[in-house]
């Protein structure tokens, strides 16, 4: 009866058009859904990311969920998510992406998912790091440990949106630790993210994470602008 009082007087609106959402949907609504830009790029282990990040970092697989346009759902998806204090899109997309990982194979011997982390001073301000339930999602359905302190950012910097990629590389190029090096030995880490622009973030994430011996390294993000 609770429930449904609230929703009478709070309705759950479409993350992307405001539209009320109906029983059945979640986030999203089915018209809305079907209009997301999926890029199914694990479906055939397409190296259209990792070529991305070619001579500067060496990926086993690298996939994200969606295309990030400059106008649409994700857009709005990831904005609620980050500034709006919506975390449980985080955990959707979470599954969403890691139900696919799955069932495609090539992601089943990852050993540990590892989040991009934030500055204590960020994690402060916004009260989460927005890639947690996402992260934590995928580890659920590949079987794998979600480690979220190995990899530590020890530099705040400002927003990278408005750098170019060369301002947001020279940014980005010693603000990451690793914690621990022998406790993940010869593993396979999936690093995870939100949205990848530049690759400059991840970049430097990878520098870090690959003083592990004998590590292995996948990524999977949210979404990506090609």
């Amino acid at each position: 009866m609770l429930k449904l009082l609230l929703n009478l007087f709070f309705p759950k609106l479409c993350v992307g058009c405001k539209n009320v959402l109906v029983q059945q949907e979640h986030i999203i609504c089915v018209t809305c859904l079907h209009d997301l830009p999926l890029t199914n790029l694990h479906q055939n282990d397409s190296k259209v990311i990792s070529n991305v990040f070619y001579g500067t970092a060496m990926l086993e697989h690298a996939t994200a969920l969606f295309y990030f346009p400059k106008k649409g759902v994700v857009r709005q998806l990831i904005h609620q998510l980050k500034y709006k204090n919506q975390q449980e899109i985080s955990a959707y997309l979470g599954e969403w992406l890691g139900i696919e990982l799955k069932e495609c194979g090539y992601y089943n011997n990852v050993d540990v998912i590892v989040p991009v982390p934030l500055h204590k001073n960020r994690m402060k301000a916004r009260g989460y790091n927005q890639v947690e339930g996402f992260g934590k999602e995928l580890a659920l359905n590949l079987n794998a440990q979600y480690n979220d302190t190995t990899l530590v950012k020890i530099k705040h910097t400002s927003t990278q949106t408005v750098k170019d990629r060369l301002t947001r590389w020279r940014n980005v190029q010693t603000i990451f630790e690793v914690s621990e090096l022998n406790s993940l030995k010869g593993k396979h880490i999936l690093l995870v993210d939100d949205v990848i622009t530049t690759g400059s973030t991840i970049k430097a994430c990878v520098t870090e994470l690959n003083k592990i011996p004998d590590v292995k390294l996948s990524l999977a993000v949210m979404a990506y602008t090609d």
